[in-house]
């Protein structure tokens, strides 16, 4: 494989693809698994994931690998190709099976918003027209780049997030405060997945499921593990006041975060099981069995289900957790003050980085001005030394030295003679 290119330096027009529950479709209808359509385009199958979650866009030429892929899926059968000549046709076409493939109907209904409406229709990018919703996952993504609330780069966006924030906010919030149990902890978490949705508005307005986009930021944050360290989140708020209200949220804090996630996503939101398998990022049949696991858990906990056959329990859970209420309010912030906030954070954060670079570069200088361009050696201070003995020239000569030194001196004799020993 090549390295993806630039779709706008690219010679050829990018072709158009299939919605993301279409790609899941197609492909689940040929039979192949992630990792065989992963080999067959030439990436790995987390990235064939996010592409069919909607998350991520393919461009340059793994786009147009992807679309061909796509595209021979949903032709009728034909004759094997040669592999050596077409690997991605060889491995469709290998797992395809002998009937032809159905065509791939709309998607569903689906509510992102609130428990209680689970069956309400797709929340789409408000201001944007039908054939802006439907061509929006055929193009590449848009640059991550901040749109004002007013201006030609993004008019009307203002009015978009609000009108996205007024819809989905108070469900998130009643969301999250089912998986944590803490209302301070549910309100933090939507305001910062709205916050970054704001500064990220191109990309949400765009997304097919903007709604989607901003929970799974909430349910990252409010299911972080070090919210548990932090003094304010480290304990659960007061109860429900009515008995089932508690047993039922007791339960389910109970549970562990991935079987908590899955269950308010499949039997809270009402997302089926593909799309629940592919926003907690896993297999279809992993997301089957967390789900087994988790109804009997809340089934030896909840009176409600205990004599209820399994088959139901998604149905009953769905009617507790509507009808689950709080003993305190979960009005989120203002949809004005979300967007405030986060464009205050950013002039925040833009003026601290300019100081610290201002900073950084004016010690800098002043380094570079008063620094010395030669190397000086230290020159280090005298101290005194007891203990040794002053000195006093050379000693005074003993008798006998003196006498040695006579004779030397009065005997001219030179030679081995003078040296030589004798007796007196």
């Amino acid at each position: 494989m090549t390295r993806s290119a630039d779709p706008a330096s690219s010679p050829a027009p990018d072709p158009s693809l299939p919605t993301p529950k279409e790609r899941r479709g197609l492909r689940e209808e040929a039979g192949l698994t992630l990792e065989q359509a992963a080999a067959a385009v030439g990436v790995t199958t987390s990235t064939v994931r996010s592409w069919e979650a909607g998350r991520t866009a393919p461009r340059g030429r793994k786009r147009l690998v992807y679309a061909q892929f796509l595209a021979r899926l949903g032709a009728p059968a034909e004759p094997l190709p040669d592999a050596a000549s077409d690997p991605v046709a060889a491995t469709a076409e290998a797992a395809r099976p002998a009937h032809p493939p159905r065509t791939a109907e709309p998607a569903p209904p689906d509510p992102r918003t609130d428990p209680p409406d689970p069956r309400a229709g797709p929340v789409r990018p408000p201001g944007a027209t039908e054939p802006e919703a439907a061509a929006a996952p055929d193009g590449p993504p848009p640059p991550r780049t901040r749109a004002a609330p007013e201006g030609p780069e993004a008019p009307g966006a203002a009015e978009a997030f609000d009108e996205l924030y007024t819809r989905a906010a108070p469900g998130l919030v009643r969301q999250t405060y089912l998986l944590t149990g803490r209302r301070l902890l549910a309100l933090e978490a939507v305001d910062k997945a709205f916050t970054r949705a704001w500064d990220q508005w191109p990309e949400v307005a765009t997304d097919p499921d903007p709604v989607g986009w901003v929970r799974a930021l909430a349910y990252e944050y409010a299911l972080s593990p070090w919210n548990r360290l932090r003094r304010t989140h480290r304990h659960p708020d007061q109860p429900p006041a009515d008995p089932a209200d508690r047993i039922l949220l007791d339960a389910l804090l109970a549970l562990s975060s991935v079987h908590r996630r899955t269950v308010m996503l499949y039997d809270g939101v009402g997302l089926d099981l593909p799309d629940t398998a592919a926003e907690t990022e896993a297999t279809t049949p992993a997301t089957g069995n967390r789900l087994l696991h988790a109804h009997a858990d809340l089934a030896d906990r909840v009176p409600e289900l205990a004599d209820v056959p399994p088959e139901k329990h998604s149905a009953v859970l769905r009617e507790l957790l509507g009808s689950l209420r709080p003993p305190f309010g979960l009005e989120p912030r203002p949809a004005a003050a979300v967007r405030g906030g986060g464009e205050r954070r950013v002039r925040m954060w833009t003026r601290a980085t300019l100081s610290l670079t201002a900073m950084i570069t004016m010690a800098t200088a002043y380094t570079a001005t008063t620094a010395p361009t030669r190397y000086e050696p230290p020159m280090w201070p005298g101290e005194s030394v007891s203990g040794v003995p002053p000195l006093s020239g050379p000693q005074r000569l003993t008798e006998r030295s003196q006498e040695l030194r006579d004779r030397l001196r009065a005997d001219p004799e030179a030679g081995p003679a003078r040296v030589a020993p004798r007796i007196e």
